[in-house]
């Protein structure tokens, strides 16, 4: 006797060994024995043999009018026999039978089992639902079939590419955009990436960049709602000095400028004074929740997005011939040994006398000008003559300032490794679309201004850390336990040592117009300065304000996604130049087994035939093609230029570890002074 069971949403046939009252023993057709509950028998029969049963039963089910079977259903509940008799005839064969068990079972939209081998045909309102979600099914599944032979031939369906950055960084895997994705990847065998890149839905690699940037970071685009800024109502008193700013030409957000006093007295006084946006915006309005949401302004080469609109930053901004509110610290140094003797705060205006551009000056401002006035000077012009004295002040402080922090921090900053500056030739600050020329010029790190601006802020940012610790004003800090190995800096709201700096504290507070956290501490800064000793009850942020800790969350995950596009639009223009250079060779170092670094350019790229070749060996590397939607080009080593290589330094071991690791930790203005020096004295791979 054979019997035909389900078990597990599955119909069985065999062969019956042995009944019990509750169970049988069955043997299938490939020998396995299974123990059956009685329950979940459907049917015993002599004849045919179950093989056979089954393959006339699904040749037939597959004949079945559903339409004409649900006709014929009963409204109560019934066996799939009953159906059977109803639907072929009242002498309804075994296979017969079995052919309407299975072709029930797998149609739940038209009836819906009630029991082992008993159903319920669904109501008529339910049925068309279904009937007609069925069909909208089949339309989908039309459209993915035809989306997928479109993108295999090569050709991009339209809605395919309008969410390409979606279907890639974060795809609905339900969609059936992404099913056609899946389904064209698989049946030509092509990664996802590639597939789209073959069929046209990446026009432009520069845009595919940007575009995903802006996908991920900027979902509503980078527009900023209707703004007003907010007049300064503090009588606040004018300053008699004379400031001046250090930037790059194209900087537009000017948060800081320096003054000197009293030169050739024996205490000289330096002045570090900051746009004050924070005497006007206040937490929670309208402005501070568009900065809120952006936390620092983007750079990325020939083009930045701004923390703040233009509109609100102009009106702030430490531009020249206008007496400027700031937030100023002033530092009094002994002229001979240049012991800081005293340090104060005030909220005042300050005149601004001069908008010093470094690309325009670095060549002029060296340092044997800044030692001795008849060195070039005929071609000195003349507002920069009458600052010598305040400028070779300030380089003598900052070279003595910065010998103080390396003996902090326990071994000199040993930054042999140039920066780079990219120009888009035309590009005057507008959105570029990736045809542009690209310019890369050699920065030198340590060039004059660059020390002043950099030691400047240092001085600034530590000395308010330290002073708004010892009033229990709590602001944002950035610190760093060691140099070890792995110690990170990382930010907080205590005022800890910055070993990376060489500085007891260090709280960002030099660029507000720039940086989210910047302005949270000039607030607090503020406050201190207007209050005192009971400034910890004035401030805006308490402490441990919740309130705090989020801006630092925010912060650090925001300007960690602003410094991974900024160094990938930095390779991008990287590869951009080696094309339109023509460039198939260059010269570079060993950083690592299988990775070269460039002498002249900022690149580190993966090398073949490097394996043997020890860290530090100087290498011709011919190059290969280049992917720059990957951001991708490999090398091969085809001569050895030394023979016996000098180890790297300390510093540029740290820095050859982060450069093959990935991205750098801080983002920076490539183009701005303060930017780069402050960040390259914080980290080495800046």
């Amino acid at each position: 006797m054979f019997a035909l069971f389900e078990e597990a949403g599955k119909f069985q046939t065999g062969r019956v060994l042995a009944e019990a009252e509750a169970s049988a023993q069955i043997e299938l057709d490939s020998g396995k024995r299974v123990k059956v509950k009685a329950a979940n028998i459907l049917l015993k029969f002599d004849q045919p043999s179950p093989a056979d049963l089954m393959r006339e039963a699904q040749a037939l089910a597959a004949g079945i009018d559903l339409e004409l079977a649900w006709e014929f259903a009963p409204e109560q509940e019934f066996g799939f026999a009953d159906l059977a008799r109803e639907y072929f005839s009242e002498k309804a064969t075994l296979a017969q039978q079995v052919a309407v068990l299975l072709r029930l079972f797998e149609s739940p939209h038209y009836f819906r089992r009630s029991g082992r081998g008993r159903f319920r045909k669904a109501p008529a309102e339910i049925l068309q639902l279904a009937l007609v979600a069925i069909e909208k099914k089949k339309q989908v599944l039309a459209q993915i079939a035809a989306w997928a032979a479109e993108l295999a031939a090569g050709t991009c369906p339209a809605p395919i590419r309008e969410q390409l950055f979606k279907l890639l960084f974060k795809p609905d895997k339900n969609a059936p955009e992404y099913k056609a994705v899946v389904e064209a990847s698989r049946a030509t065998h092509s990664a996802p990436l590639d597939l789209l890149q073959r069929a046209g839905a990446i026009a432009s690699p520069y845009q595919f960049h940007w575009k995903r940037f802006l996908f991920e970071n900027f979902p509503r685009g980078t527009d900023f709602p209707a703004l007003q800024a907010p007049a300064i109502r503090d009588e606040l008193p004018v300053a008699p000095i004379r400031a001046f700013s250090i930037d790059d030409s194209s900087t537009t957000e000017i948060d800081d400028a320096l003054s000197v006093q009293a030169l050739g007295s024996g205490t000289v006084t330096v002045g570090v004074h900051i746009a004050a946006p924070g005497l006007a915006l206040q937490p929670a309005t309208a402005i501070d929740q568009v900065a809120r949401q952006r936390l620092s302004t983007v750079y990325m080469p020939g083009y930045k997005v701004t923390m703040l609109p233009d509109d609100v930053v102009q009106a702030y901004t430490l531009q020249a011939g206008r007496d400027c509110p700031a937030v100023s610290l002033y530092a009094d140094f002994d002229e001979a040994t240049l012991m800081l003797k005293e340090t104060r705060t005030r909220l005042e205006r300050v005149p601004i006398v001069a908008n010093l551009r470094h690309d325009q000056l670095d060549a002029l401002i060296t340092e044997e000008w800044l030692r001795n006035p008849a060195h070039g000077a005929a071609e000195v012009p003349d507002f920069l003559a009458g600052l010598r004295e305040p400028l070779s002040f300030l380089f003598r402080l900052a070279s003595h300032l910065k010998s103080l922090r390396e003996v902090a921090r326990g071994k000199p900053e040993n930054f042999n490794r140039p920066d780079y500056n990219f120009r888009l030739v035309g590009n005057d600050g507008a959105e570029p679309d990736g045809s542009e020329q690209v310019q890369i010029s050699v920065r030198r790190r340590g060039a004059p201004l660059d020390l002043i601006v950099s030691e400047a802020m240092i001085l600034a940012n530590s000395s308010w850390g330290s002073w708004l610790g010892e009033l229990g004003v709590p602001a944002i800090y950035r610190s760093q336990a060691s140099l070890a190995p792995g110690v990170k800096v990382r930010m907080g709201t205590k005022p800890l040592p910055h070993a990376g700096i060489g500085v007891k504290s260090y709280a960002w507070s030099t660029s507000p117009l720039r940086r989210y956290t910047d302005l949270v501490n000039q607030w607090q800064i503020i406050a201190a300065a207007r209050h005192g000793r009971t400034a910890a009850l004035a401030a805006p942020f308490k402490p441990k304000d919740a309130e705090l800790f989020s801006v630092i969350s925010g912060f650090d995950s925001a300007y960690a996604a602003y410094n991974a596009h900024q160094a990938g639009m930095e390779r991008f223009w990287t590869l951009r130049y080696l094309q339109q250079q023509g460039i198939a060779d260059l010269v570079g170092t060993v950083v690592r087994e299988g990775l070269v670094r460039a002498d002249d350019l900022p690149l580190v790229l993966p090398v073949v035939g490097g394996a043997d070749l020890p860290r530090g060996a100087r290498v011709r590397v011919k190059l290969g093609d280049i992917d720059v939607i990957t951001l991708d080009v490999k090398g091969t080593v085809v001569e050895r230029l030394d023979v016996a290589p000098e180890p790297l330094g300390a510093d540029e071991d740290e820095e050859e570890d982060q450069a093959a690791a990935g991205p750098i930790a801080i983002a920076v203005d490539v183009n701005d002074t303060e930017e780069v020096a402050t960040a390259a004295a914080e980290n080495p791979t800046s």
